[in-house]
């Protein structure tokens, strides 16, 4: 092992809404101490904190001044924290949405580590599936990440479903003009789409703990269908235990979660994470 004297001393910190369940402080702690760092990992929750996104600037800026390495951003403002930071890495900026800022020389740095997460996790989880047509419900910061990831792995049609008509719009001409014209589109006929599609991700927050329910009418499912969540509390959301009682091939959030997180640590610390021991970690929290 390294010396201690190496080491780096993190204090880091996740900012969302309702995220008193996350594992990602346990996480980055976790390995933290496997490598024999000091690692103090904070949860900054605009519910529990009495706040709305509107405090996000206040939020950053305290933790930039009292000294914080960095922080994970998480629903809702991945995209809101955008204007607030100095430079965006290469993938922060195709995708328009950031979910890791490193303090560094006084800039705060926006990276995304969501969309390699989610690849990872569709890689190992679904490898094998068609690729034709999927549907995508959501277009926020989460939903921006894995439409990239989809894309770059091989979905040949990626319909997003979204409520705010012009947020939908917006990440479909980002697709198109990343990936060609006509790999993405805004869905507009949902049962259709369905009908249709050779898979389908939720990237809404409907299914977290707090907000309980199914993104759509669980009869829009059918067996050959494949489904993916990026929720992971609860692990199984009502959606996923819908589709595998049909028999659907399914992908929990875990994966995702896991290595975005590998990601963040390796920016926050500057060493390199290990991803089994982390997953090792996340899966024995279940026990």
């Amino acid at each position: 092992m390294t010396s201690n004297a190496k080491q780096p001393s993190i204090l880091a910190g996740l900012i969302g809404a309702g995220i008193q369940a996350s594992r990602t402080p346990s996480l980055h702690e976790h390995e933290g101490d496997a490598q024999g760092m000091r690692y103090l990992y904070r949860i900054l929750d605009l519910d529990a904190l009495r706040l709305d996104i509107t405090a996000l600037p206040q939020l950053v800026d305290g933790a930039q001044r009292c000294g914080f390495t960095g922080l994970n951003i998480t629903f809702p403002c991945k995209q809101a924290v955008l204007p607030l930071l100095d430079e965006l890495s290469e993938e922060a900026r195709c995708i328009g949405a950031v979910n890791t800022v490193v303090f560094k020389d006084g800039k705060r740095i926006g990276h995304n580590t969501d969309c390699l997460g989610f690849a990872e996790g569709f890689r190992r989880g679904l490898g094998d599936v068609s690729r034709g047509r999927v549907v995508q419900l959501g277009a926020g910061g989460a939903g921006a990440a894995v439409a990239h990831a989809l894309l770059s792995e091989g979905v040949e049609q990626l319909s997003i479903f979204e409520v705010d008509a012009a947020r939908a719009q917006s990440l479909v001409d980002n697709l198109n003009a990343h990936f060609g014209a006509g790999r993405a589109q805004v869905g507009h006929d949902l049962p259709t789409a369905m009908a249709k599609a050779d898979g389908l991700v939720n990237t809404t927050p409907v299914g977290m703990a707090k907000l309980p329910g199914t993104p759509l009418p669980p009869e829009l499912l059918r067996a050959r269908l494949w489904v993916a969540e990026i929720i992971y509390f609860p692990l199984e959301t009502e959606l996923l235990a819908h589709a595998r009682r049909l028999g659907c091939r399914t992908l929990d959030g875990s994966t995702m979660a896991v290595f975005q997180a590998v990601k963040a640590f390796e920016l926050f610390t500057g060493e390199k994470a290990d991803a089994e021991r982390m997953q090792a970690f996340f899966r024995s929290l279940d026990d």
